[in-house]
């Protein structure tokens, strides 16, 4: 038996993302998702998320979109947003990890202080799993007691959300047979988290991405598929 999660990332970018994870996860197969903490529609997502106990819900600690929580001086690029994900990947070195662990807590703090439970961290654009970053999520997730999405090799000591994380359900890999073919990727017996961007379309999106049309086509799939046998929920 495999054991999947179907995680939808980017929960409080816009409304119309918070609505394409909640039928996902009501209607479909999504099980669990991940909220931005410094966007326009965190807020509705946190009452989305007190409403539907049944999602599971993480912080997607964000480090390359909208404006930070502090004011941590190495994070920030042009008026006072985060730097661009090119900057961030190109010069890791650049980042202050102590500016980093100030900004990442704000963000926990932030989804805590709502009275949610977080699940897990990931992060967007796979930003903790750059590997300068690692001494910064292993102590974040030792602190608050959080397994973390695995994002490399060099994920050793950390406890991490399952065994296997799949990022291939994306641009042309989202496909009426994506989860049919699970069990041809992974080994019986592994739990496995796949990655998805399930969303309504809003101007927000449009507005904030270039991957925003390939949203709808997989919130449709998202909630029409049906699992093999061999592929159970975590």
């Amino acid at each position: 038996m495999i054991k999947l999660l179907v995680n939808a990332d980017d929960f409080g970018f816009s409304r119309g993302v918070n609505y394409g994870v909640l039928d996902t996860h009501l209607n479909g197969i999504v099980n669990s998702a991940t909220m931005m903490m410094n966007a326009e529609g965190t807020e509705h997502a946190l009452e989305i998320a007190k409403s539907t106990p049944t999602l599971k819900v993480g912080v997607h600690l964000v480090l390359t979109f909208g404006k930070p929580l502090t004011s941590a001086a190495s994070l920030i690029g042009e008026e006072g947003f985060f730097k661009k994900q090119k900057d961030v990947y190109g010069h890791p070195e650049d980042i202050s990890l102590e500016d980093l662990e100030q900004e990442w807590t704000a963000q926990i703090e932030k989804f805590l202080a709502s009275g949610l439970k977080p699940a897990h961290l990931d992060s967007h654009h796979h930003v903790h799993g750059i590997k300068e970053f690692y001494p910064v999520i292993k102590r974040l997730s030792e602190k608050y007691d959080l397994p973390v999405r695995i994002a490399g090799p060099h994920f050793t000591d950390v406890k991490t959300v399952t065994d296997i994380l799949m990022v291939d359900f994306f641009g042309e890999g989202v496909t009426e047979n994506y989860f049919d073919k699970l069990q041809e990727s992974v080994e019986d017996g592994k739990t496995v988290e796949v990655m998805t961007h399930p969303a309504y379309l809003d101007a927000r999106l449009k507005d904030g991405t270039s991957y925003y049309q390939e949203r709808l086509e997989e919130a449709r799939i998202l909630s029409e598929i049906i699992l093999p046998e061999n592929v159970k929920l975590l």
